[in-house]
Protein backbone atom coordinates (compact mmCIF):
# COMPACT_ATOMS: atom_id res chain seq x y z
CA UNK A 1 0.00 0.00 0.00
CA UNK A 2 1.26 3.24 -1.17
CA UNK A 3 0.77 6.83 1.21
CA UNK A 4 -1.98 7.32 -1.59
CA UNK A 5 -3.75 4.11 -1.60
CA UNK A 6 -6.63 3.67 1.40
CA UNK A 7 -6.28 0.52 3.30
CA UNK A 8 -8.07 -2.40 2.60
CA UNK A 9 -10.50 -1.97 5.23
CA UNK A 10 -10.86 1.73 4.22
CA UNK A 11 -11.06 0.08 0.31
CA UNK A 12 -13.97 -1.42 1.51
CA UNK A 13 -15.88 1.01 3.57
CA UNK A 14 -15.77 3.58 0.74
CA UNK A 15 -17.04 1.22 -1.61
CA UNK A 16 -19.85 0.15 0.59
CA UNK A 17 -20.69 3.78 0.47
CA UNK A 18 -20.80 4.05 -2.81
CA UNK A 19 -22.70 1.14 -3.32
CA UNK A 20 -25.04 2.27 -0.58
CA UNK A 21 -25.32 5.70 -1.46
CA UNK A 22 -27.13 8.40 1.16
CA UNK A 23 -28.14 11.39 0.36
CA UNK A 24 -25.53 13.91 0.62
CA UNK A 25 -25.52 16.28 3.50
CA UNK A 26 -25.66 19.33 1.51
CA UNK A 27 -28.92 18.04 -0.01
CA UNK A 28 -30.41 17.17 3.59
CA UNK A 29 -31.87 19.89 6.05
CA UNK A 30 -29.54 20.17 8.95
CA UNK A 31 -32.12 18.41 11.43
CA UNK A 32 -32.16 15.22 9.08
CA UNK A 33 -27.89 15.62 8.79
CA UNK A 34 -27.66 16.10 12.62
CA UNK A 35 -29.60 12.10 12.89
CA UNK A 36 -27.77 11.24 10.17
CA UNK A 37 -24.73 11.99 11.99
CA UNK A 38 -25.87 10.03 15.15
CA UNK A 39 -26.87 7.12 13.13
CA UNK A 40 -23.40 6.38 11.58
CA UNK A 41 -22.08 6.35 14.71
CA UNK A 42 -24.71 4.11 16.44
CA UNK A 43 -23.37 1.46 13.57
CA UNK A 44 -19.73 2.51 12.41
CA UNK A 45 -18.35 3.45 16.18
CA UNK A 46 -17.24 0.92 18.89
CA UNK A 47 -19.21 0.61 22.20
CA UNK A 48 -18.07 3.01 24.82
CA UNK A 49 -15.37 1.80 27.30
CA UNK A 50 -17.13 1.05 30.70
CA UNK A 51 -15.42 3.86 32.91
CA UNK A 52 -15.98 5.04 36.73
CA UNK A 53 -16.94 8.22 35.78
CA UNK A 54 -19.44 9.29 33.30
CA UNK A 55 -21.43 12.57 34.49
CA UNK A 56 -23.48 15.45 32.62
CA UNK A 57 -22.97 19.06 33.60
CA UNK A 58 -23.70 22.07 33.08
CA UNK A 59 -21.11 25.14 32.22
CA UNK A 60 -21.89 28.76 31.94
CA UNK A 61 -21.59 29.85 28.47
CA UNK A 62 -21.57 33.78 26.79
CA UNK A 63 -25.99 32.92 26.16
CA UNK A 64 -26.78 30.66 28.59
CA UNK A 65 -25.95 27.69 29.83
CA UNK A 66 -23.82 25.06 28.35
CA UNK A 67 -24.25 21.22 28.08
CA UNK A 68 -21.07 19.29 29.12
CA UNK A 69 -20.11 15.92 30.08
CA UNK A 70 -17.08 14.59 32.67
CA UNK A 71 -15.68 11.44 31.86
CA UNK A 72 -12.96 9.76 34.17
CA UNK A 73 -11.73 6.53 34.96
CA UNK A 74 -11.13 7.43 38.35
CA UNK A 75 -13.63 8.33 41.14
CA UNK A 76 -10.84 9.31 43.27
CA UNK A 77 -8.87 12.19 41.63
CA UNK A 78 -7.01 14.36 43.80
CA UNK A 79 -5.49 16.85 40.93
CA UNK A 80 -3.82 16.70 37.94
CA UNK A 81 -5.07 18.21 33.91
CA UNK A 82 -7.90 18.10 32.28
CA UNK A 83 -8.88 17.35 28.44
CA UNK A 84 -11.20 19.95 27.24
CA UNK A 85 -13.14 18.26 24.13
CA UNK A 86 -14.64 19.85 21.40
CA UNK A 87 -16.66 17.93 18.85
CA UNK A 88 -16.70 17.69 15.41
CA UNK A 89 -19.47 18.03 12.59
CA UNK A 90 -18.42 20.82 10.62
CA UNK A 91 -19.82 23.29 13.60
CA UNK A 92 -23.15 22.09 12.63
CA UNK A 93 -23.76 18.07 13.23
CA UNK A 94 -21.86 16.48 15.91
CA UNK A 95 -23.06 16.62 20.02
CA UNK A 96 -21.70 15.11 23.08
CA UNK A 97 -23.90 12.04 21.67
CA UNK A 98 -21.71 11.75 18.67
CA UNK A 99 -18.31 11.48 20.28
CA UNK A 100 -19.56 9.56 23.44
CA UNK A 101 -17.57 6.34 22.71
CA UNK A 102 -14.23 8.07 21.81
CA UNK A 103 -14.53 10.45 25.27
CA UNK A 104 -15.01 7.13 26.97
CA UNK A 105 -12.03 5.55 25.36
CA UNK A 106 -9.78 8.78 25.46
CA UNK A 107 -10.45 8.92 29.10
CA UNK A 108 -9.85 5.90 30.26
CA UNK A 109 -6.71 5.25 28.11
CA UNK A 110 -5.15 8.82 29.10
CA UNK A 111 -6.30 8.00 32.50
CA UNK A 112 -6.92 11.78 32.28
CA UNK A 113 -10.20 13.70 33.09
CA UNK A 114 -12.31 14.96 29.97
CA UNK A 115 -15.16 17.55 29.93
CA UNK A 116 -16.77 17.43 26.59
CA UNK A 117 -18.65 20.82 26.13
CA UNK A 118 -21.58 20.70 23.75
CA UNK A 119 -21.00 24.37 21.97
CA UNK A 120 -23.43 26.02 20.02
CA UNK A 121 -24.48 24.46 16.43
CA UNK A 122 -25.20 26.45 12.95
CA UNK A 123 -27.02 27.52 11.32
CA UNK A 124 -29.06 28.26 14.55
CA UNK A 125 -25.83 29.89 16.08
CA UNK A 126 -23.66 31.33 12.90
CA UNK A 127 -20.10 31.96 13.75
CA UNK A 128 -18.42 32.66 16.08
CA UNK A 129 -21.04 31.54 18.48
CA UNK A 130 -19.22 28.38 18.64
CA UNK A 131 -15.65 30.00 19.63
CA UNK A 132 -17.20 32.28 22.12
CA UNK A 133 -18.92 28.94 23.96
CA UNK A 134 -15.40 27.35 23.57
CA UNK A 135 -13.35 29.77 25.20
CA UNK A 136 -15.85 31.01 27.90
CA UNK A 137 -16.04 27.02 29.32
CA UNK A 138 -12.23 26.96 28.98
CA UNK A 139 -12.07 30.09 30.96
CA UNK A 140 -14.86 28.79 33.00
CA UNK A 141 -13.03 25.69 34.26
CA UNK A 142 -10.13 27.89 35.65
CA UNK A 143 -11.92 29.97 37.94
CA UNK A 144 -14.20 26.49 38.77
CA UNK A 145 -10.94 24.37 39.10
CA UNK A 146 -12.18 22.39 42.45
CA UNK A 147 -15.91 22.06 41.50
CA UNK A 148 -15.77 18.23 39.73
CA UNK A 149 -14.09 17.28 42.98
CA UNK A 150 -10.48 16.97 42.15
CA UNK A 151 -7.73 20.30 41.50
CA UNK A 152 -7.78 20.90 37.82
CA UNK A 153 -4.62 21.96 36.96
CA UNK A 154 -4.17 22.75 33.78
CA UNK A 155 -6.21 22.38 30.74
CA UNK A 156 -5.61 20.79 27.06
CA UNK A 157 -7.86 21.82 24.78
CA UNK A 158 -8.48 18.73 21.99
CA UNK A 159 -10.92 18.17 19.73
CA UNK A 160 -11.64 16.42 15.68
CA UNK A 161 -12.41 18.37 12.47
CA UNK A 162 -14.35 21.41 13.95
CA UNK A 163 -13.80 20.53 17.41
CA UNK A 164 -10.00 20.40 16.34
CA UNK A 165 -10.52 24.11 15.21
CA UNK A 166 -11.77 25.28 18.38
CA UNK A 167 -9.42 23.65 20.05
CA UNK A 168 -6.54 25.49 18.69
CA UNK A 169 -8.57 28.61 18.83
CA UNK A 170 -9.10 28.41 22.48
CA UNK A 171 -5.19 27.88 22.70
CA UNK A 172 -4.90 31.00 20.58
CA UNK A 173 -7.36 33.39 22.70
CA UNK A 174 -5.54 31.58 26.05
CA UNK A 175 -2.39 32.92 24.75
CA UNK A 176 -3.52 36.24 23.84
CA UNK A 177 -5.53 36.82 27.27
CA UNK A 178 -4.10 34.02 29.33
CA UNK A 179 -6.30 32.92 32.28
CA UNK A 180 -5.84 31.68 35.65
CA UNK A 181 -4.63 27.83 34.74
CA UNK A 182 -2.04 27.46 32.20
CA UNK A 183 -2.64 25.85 28.88
CA UNK A 184 -0.42 22.46 28.98
CA UNK A 185 -1.00 21.31 24.94
CA UNK A 186 -3.39 21.28 22.11
CA UNK A 187 -3.92 18.19 20.90
CA UNK A 188 -5.96 18.16 17.19
CA UNK A 189 -6.77 15.74 15.17
CA UNK A 190 -7.23 16.08 11.12
CA UNK A 191 -8.20 19.65 12.69
CA UNK A 192 -10.10 21.70 10.23
CA UNK A 193 -7.76 25.27 10.22
CA UNK A 194 -9.43 27.23 7.29
CA UNK A 195 -7.24 28.27 5.01
CA UNK A 196 -9.55 27.81 2.07
CA UNK A 197 -9.92 24.99 -0.85
CA UNK A 198 -6.44 25.53 -2.40
CA UNK A 199 -4.52 22.64 -1.61
CA UNK A 200 -3.65 19.76 -3.43
CA UNK A 201 -5.51 17.21 -1.11
CA UNK A 202 -8.74 19.21 -1.17
CA UNK A 203 -8.36 18.47 -5.24
CA UNK A 204 -7.16 14.67 -4.63
CA UNK A 205 -9.79 13.84 -1.75
CA UNK A 206 -12.68 16.03 -2.09
CA UNK A 207 -14.49 13.36 -3.80
CA UNK A 208 -14.83 9.90 -2.97
CA UNK A 209 -13.04 9.38 0.36
CA UNK A 210 -16.30 10.24 2.53
CA UNK A 211 -15.65 14.33 3.21
CA UNK A 212 -16.91 15.57 0.26
CA UNK A 213 -16.47 19.06 -1.25
CA UNK A 214 -20.15 19.82 -1.66
CA UNK A 215 -20.40 19.29 2.06
CA UNK A 216 -17.69 21.05 3.21
CA UNK A 217 -18.95 24.33 1.35
CA UNK A 218 -22.54 23.54 3.12
CA UNK A 219 -20.62 23.14 6.33
CA UNK A 220 -19.08 26.85 5.48
CA UNK A 221 -22.35 28.30 4.46
CA UNK A 222 -23.87 27.24 7.77
CA UNK A 223 -21.49 28.49 9.84
CA UNK A 224 -20.99 31.40 7.66
CA UNK A 225 -17.24 32.72 9.54
CA UNK A 226 -15.76 35.71 7.98
CA UNK A 227 -12.77 34.56 5.86
CA UNK A 228 -9.64 35.64 7.07
CA UNK A 229 -10.72 35.75 11.24
CA UNK A 230 -7.84 34.38 12.95
CA UNK A 231 -10.50 33.02 15.53
CA UNK A 232 -12.00 31.04 12.51
CA UNK A 233 -8.97 30.66 10.22
CA UNK A 234 -6.03 29.73 12.14
CA UNK A 235 -3.54 30.12 9.65
CA UNK A 236 -3.82 33.91 10.08
CA UNK A 237 -4.19 33.53 14.14
CA UNK A 238 -1.26 33.99 16.73
CA UNK A 239 0.58 30.85 17.33
CA UNK A 240 0.83 30.15 21.18
CA UNK A 241 4.04 28.99 23.05
CA UNK A 242 1.84 25.53 23.54
CA UNK A 243 2.91 22.31 22.32
CA UNK A 244 0.83 20.81 19.57
CA UNK A 245 0.03 17.78 18.09
CA UNK A 246 -1.94 17.32 15.41
CA UNK A 247 -3.10 13.84 13.76
CA UNK A 248 -3.87 13.94 10.10
CA UNK A 249 -5.33 11.38 8.18
CA UNK A 250 -3.74 10.52 4.77
CA UNK A 251 -6.85 11.02 2.29
CA UNK A 252 -8.54 13.86 4.33
CA UNK A 253 -8.99 17.00 2.09
CA UNK A 254 -8.17 19.18 4.84
CA UNK A 255 -4.67 17.14 5.41
CA UNK A 256 -2.52 19.99 3.83
CA UNK A 257 -3.84 23.00 5.54
CA UNK A 258 -3.55 21.26 8.53
CA UNK A 259 0.03 20.22 7.43
CA UNK A 260 0.72 24.03 7.24
CA UNK A 261 -0.35 24.87 10.57
CA UNK A 262 2.01 22.41 11.92
CA UNK A 263 4.92 24.33 9.53
CA UNK A 264 3.38 27.53 10.94
CA UNK A 265 4.02 26.29 14.63
CA UNK A 266 7.18 24.56 13.90
CA UNK A 267 8.47 28.11 12.30
CA UNK A 268 7.64 30.02 15.66
CA UNK A 269 9.77 27.56 18.16
CA UNK A 270 7.08 26.04 19.33
CA UNK A 271 7.43 22.40 19.64
CA UNK A 272 4.82 20.40 17.02
CA UNK A 273 4.77 16.64 17.17
CA UNK A 274 2.93 15.16 13.82
CA UNK A 275 1.27 12.49 13.24
CA UNK A 276 -0.40 10.85 10.11
CA UNK A 277 -2.60 7.85 9.19
CA UNK A 278 -1.75 6.92 5.93
CA UNK A 279 -4.66 5.77 3.72
CA UNK A 280 -6.50 7.01 6.37
CA UNK A 281 -10.25 8.97 5.77
CA UNK A 282 -11.43 11.78 7.70
CA UNK A 283 -13.56 11.32 10.46
CA UNK A 284 -11.89 8.41 11.57
CA UNK A 285 -12.07 8.61 15.30
CA UNK A 286 -15.99 7.74 14.80
CA UNK A 287 -15.17 4.97 12.82
CA UNK A 288 -13.36 2.25 14.73
CA UNK A 289 -15.75 -0.63 14.11
CA UNK A 290 -16.50 -0.32 10.82
CA UNK A 291 -12.45 0.45 10.43
CA UNK A 292 -10.61 -1.31 12.59
CA UNK A 293 -7.39 -0.07 11.64
CA UNK A 294 -8.57 3.38 13.14
CA UNK A 295 -8.15 2.21 16.43
CA UNK A 296 -4.24 2.30 15.94
CA UNK A 297 -4.67 5.20 14.81
CA UNK A 298 -6.46 6.29 18.01
CA UNK A 299 -3.66 4.18 19.87
CA UNK A 300 -0.68 6.17 18.28
CA UNK A 301 -2.35 9.78 19.21
CA UNK A 302 -3.01 8.97 22.81
CA UNK A 303 0.67 7.19 23.10
CA UNK A 304 1.79 10.82 21.90
CA UNK A 305 0.12 12.61 23.77
CA UNK A 306 0.83 11.08 26.93
CA UNK A 307 4.69 11.32 25.68
CA UNK A 308 4.28 14.69 25.14
CA UNK A 309 2.20 15.23 28.94
CA UNK A 310 5.26 13.54 30.48
CA UNK A 311 8.23 15.75 28.70
CA UNK A 312 6.20 18.73 29.72
CA UNK A 313 5.69 17.78 33.64
CA UNK A 314 9.67 16.43 33.22
CA UNK A 315 10.37 19.42 31.99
Amino acid sequence: MTDTAPRPDVAAFLTYLSENAAPPLSALPVEAARLMMRANGAVADLPPVPIARVQDWTVPGPAGPLAARLYDRRLDRMSGPLVLFFHGGGFVIGDLGTHHSFCTWLADTLDLPVLAIDYRLAPEHPFPAAVDDAEVAARWVCTAADVFGFQVTGLIPCGDSAGGNLAIVTTQQLALRPASLPVLACWALYPYVGGGTDWASHRAYGEGFFLQADDMAWFDRQYAAIPGDPRHDCLDGPVPPVPLLVHTAGLDPLRDAARAYADRVVAAGVPVERLEAAGMIHGFVNFRQALPSAQRDCIAFADAAKAMLALGVEG
